[in-house]
């Protein structure tokens, strides 16, 4: 008798999930360990583990279909044998086509007729790396409209700038500034489950969560010179380490300090957590995730540095498990990296609080009572007022700022 496959919970808060792409087809043999297929939850992709051995039989969800928890997916049996699909396997929804798109513009001597692309397929999700992404949204390039050369068909930097190039995807020429065409097409798209469920957890915390906001400017001068330093020494063995990872371990070092951040609501009590589980935003396709660097301030910014390394390379695969990406005692997001000087986060629940961390910036500042050139970083503390007061946070910013300015602390 074949045994049925079935959408499992692969997240704490997945209802849901999405059917992406199947690795196996039917009459494949497989075994106990084999990946089936790529699923969609409301936090990451993850892979669907066989855990029997025998021949696919029968896959009764097709790609794009959104499956409830405990609806059947497929079937492992003898080869040849027949199954028919269990009630269960009626909960898969398939997404209805996407309306066609409006014929483009018809070519005036201005603009002259781009270069045909294999457009993505209607409904189809679009695999594209955050650099590429990033890259074809400044260019005004449609990404639906490039062929991926990555693995998997992924789209790469590389992609976008052919197809910029070679006038592919809407792509403009010089700056891509003051051109006649539309800057995009007009259309709806369902968002995944990864975008509804931010969308619910942020207006969830945001209407729910009494947000006050700290900010401190502090001297990053001496982390970017110890920083340059310990990378200097460590090249010959592959370690650089970034801004970030110094900023993770001073937040542990400050949760020590001021425990009272460390916590979190839970209705008529406020838990107390003795371990600092430090968190960082990841930015992905269709949104961020939190990977955790567990015990942090037991953790040397050696150890953190290359743990982080590796958790956000998970991420930007959407391959990190859930264990990674839960349990989180506080969240650092750093945007410095994208030239911002300054943000306010928003509560990453059940988190008291979340540091908002911008660039470094090279700007006059006084000391000893001369104007001299400094290099300035600003931090800000969203805080949840149930459970942190002011003070408190003001405090913690203190011990940070404390920190950041005399990094060789963090170090001991």
């Amino acid at each position: 008798m074949a045994d049925i496959i079935e959408m499992p919970k692969l997240s704490d808060t997945m209802t849901v999930g999405t059917l992406i792409k199947w690795l196996k087809k039917e009459g494949d043999a497989v075994t106990s360990g084999d990946m089936l297929a790529e699923v969609e939850t409301d936090k990451a992709t993850m892979e669907l583990e066989c855990f029997f051995e025998g021949t696919l039989v029968k896959i009764f969800v097709e790609e794009g279909a959104e499956v409830e928890l405990g609806a059947a997916l497929c079937a492992v049996g003898e080869p040849g044998e027949k199954v028919e699909a269990p009630a269960a396997a009626e909960t898969a929804q398939t997404p209805p086509p996407a309306t066609a798109p409006e014929p483009p513009p018809l070519p005036t001597a201005a603009t002259p007729p781009p270069v045909p692309s294999a457009p993505a397929e209607p409904g189809k999700r679009i695999k594209i790396s955050p650099l590429a992404k990033k890259l074809a949204a400044e260019k005004g390039i449609d990404p639906s409209r490039i062929t991926g050369t990555g693995t998997g068909g992924r789209i790469v930097r590389a992609d976008v700038l052919d197809a910029e190039k070679n006038g592919v995807g809407g792509g403009m020429s010089g700056s891509g500034y003051m051109t006649k065409g539309p800057i995009q097409e007009d259309k709806v798209v369902k968002v995944s489950n990864m975008r509804a469920t931010i969308a619910r957890r942020l207006v969830e915390s945001k209407t729910q969560l009494p947000h006050f906001y700290v900010d401190m400017e502090v001297d990053a001068g001496p982390l970017m010179a110890l920083r340059a330093q310990l990378n200097e020494g460590l090249k010959d063995e592959g370690i650089k380490l970034s801004v970030n990872d110094f900023i993770m371990k001073a937040a542990a070092e400050a949760l020590r300090k001021v425990p009272a951040v460390n916590c979190s609501w839970e209705g008529n009590q406020v838990r107390h957590h003795s371990r600092a589980h430090v968190s960082f935003a990841v930015a992905i396709d269709d949104g961020l995730i939190t990977p955790v660097i567990f015990d942090a301030h037991v953790k040397s910014v050696f150890d953190i540095g290359p743990e982080a390394k590796t958790l956000a390379k998970a991420a930007k695969a959407m391959k990190l498990q859930p264990n990674q990406f839960t349990g989180g005692t506080f969240c650092v997001s750093n945007m410095g990296m994208m030239g911002v000087n300054s943000f306010k986060a928003i509560i990453n629940p059940p988190n008291a609080a979340i540091l908002a961390v911008g660039t470094t910036v090279e700007k006059p500042v006084v000391v000893n009572g001369q104007i001299t050139v400094g290099q300035r970083m600003n931090l800000t503390l969203s805080c949840d007022h149930r459970v942190v007061d002011g003070a408190v946070g003001a405090q913690f910013l203190g011990e940070l700022r404390g920190l950041i300015e005399k990094p060789a602390l963090l170090l001991v």
